[in-house]
């Protein structure tokens, strides 16, 4: 057999429960049995090893003696017979179960529920619109939906005396017969008799018609966590349409939408903005005063001589983390504006200071600029 443990041959954690352990071995088994792959010998291997693993970590017992001591606990073999050999076999419980969800996925179809066929209601989408500040903050918000609740006459089971509908007697409830056919192979029909429900109503509900349900539209309250971010779908369960006869709700699943803001672009927890800033502002340095997302002000320090493009990082004033006490952090992308309508004063100072002699060294750029030009010229 191979070194890989049990847990890895099933694909599973060591801390996997009974049920995940159960639908790996399920999917495993249908993956690699043999007739899905004839003739191939490492397809055969393979579904050895994974029934050997299940054989023991489906055992509350063995698994116990197999996480302490591993393999050398069972160096004496584990009885159990399998038609491909091994040592080791299925149950008929779980060779009925891995045939049985074979032929139904090519039949179009899931498994029975013990209740009948699983008539678990639809889930229901809704398109939210929010703004930022309401991401900012968190919200609870009222929202109205149409959709299906039980019955009240017949208390959601259909029947004119609204008691449950006698169980079919042909299927046993389950929706569904099944045949046998070349040993291990099962087949799976809706049921003839009560049309795969499960169960027969003789007289209907006058109100409902027999579903159990009716269609009405209701207002709930949703709460939007703070720092929910666009496209966010968010389920609320039990919230969708009821189950016809009896059977669980389905959910709602809202669609967070964030409205575009006026001052503040997102990416994850930080905010980016862009703002101008007077020629003399950027020349000397100064300060700007922004409105934070949170609604306080914000003191942006302009450093002398910054450059348009040029990014500012304030720390702590982005969009709050989900499930965190810690902001994102603020970005403001600088804009050096320059000034247009000037008085003739005005000129006369910008004409004074482009004759001073040292005014190109104060812009080194543009002097390194002129000299990759005059470069190219020669």
């Amino acid at each position: 057999m191979s070194e890989q443990s049990y847990y890895e041959t099933l694909g599973v954690s060591q801390s996997a429960t009974a049920d995940e352990i159960k639908r790996a071995f399920r999917q495993q088994a249908m993956k690699y049995h043999p007739d899905r792959n004839p003739g191939d010998k490492s397809a055969e291997q393979k579904f050895k090893e994974i029934n050997e693993a299940y054989e023991v970590l489906k055992d509350e017992q063995k698994r116990a003696a197999y996480d302490r001591y591993g393999k050398s606990a069972f160096q004496n073999g584990m009885g159990g017979s399998n038609p491909f050999g091994g040592g080791f076999g299925f149950n008929a419980e779980d060779l009925s179960d891995v045939f049985s969800n074979i032929f139904s996925d090519f039949m179009g179809g899931g498994r029975a529920s013990g209740r009948g066929r699983d008539f678990r209601g639809s889930d229901l989408n809704y398109n939210l619109s929010i703004s930022l500040e309401d991401s900012f903050n968190g919200i609870e918000k009222e929202i109205k939906i149409k959709t299906t609740e039980a019955c009240e006459t017949c208390h959601g089971y259909g029947t004119a005396d609204g008691k449950e509908a006698p169980v079919c007697e042909t299927c046993h409830g389950t929706g569904k017969v099944r045949r046998q056919q070349g040993g291990f192979f099962v087949f799976e029909t809706t049921c003839p008799s009560c049309k795969g429900e499960g169960h027969i109503i003789k007289d209907k509900c006058p109100e409902c018609k027999g579903y159990g349900v009716k269609r009405i539209e209701k207002t709930i309250k949703v709460k939007i966590p703070a720092g929910v971010e666009d496209n966010v779908r968010m389920r609320v369960a039990g919230e969708g349409e009821a189950g016809l006869r009896g059977a669980p709700k389905g959910d709602l699943y809202i669609y967070i939408n964030i409205e575009p803001h006026k001052l503040y672009e997102r990416e994850g927890a930080d905010l980016y903005t862009a703002i101008p800033v007077s020629m003399v502002c950027a020349t000397l340095g100064g300060k700007v005063e922004i409105p934070g997302i949170d609604g306080s002000k914000v003191e942006v320090d302009i450093p002398e001589g910054i450059q348009t493009g040029t990014r500012l990082k304030i720390r702590g004033q982005g969009m709050p983390m989900m499930d965190s006490h810690k902001r994102g952090d603020l970005f403001v992308i600088v804009k050096v504006e320059t000034p247009t309508k000037l008085t003739k004063k005005q000129k006369e100072l910008l004409e004074e200071f482009r004759d001073l002699k040292d005014s190109d060294s104060c812009q080194p750029e543009t002097k390194t600029f002129l000299n990759k030009i005059k470069d190219l010229f020669r």
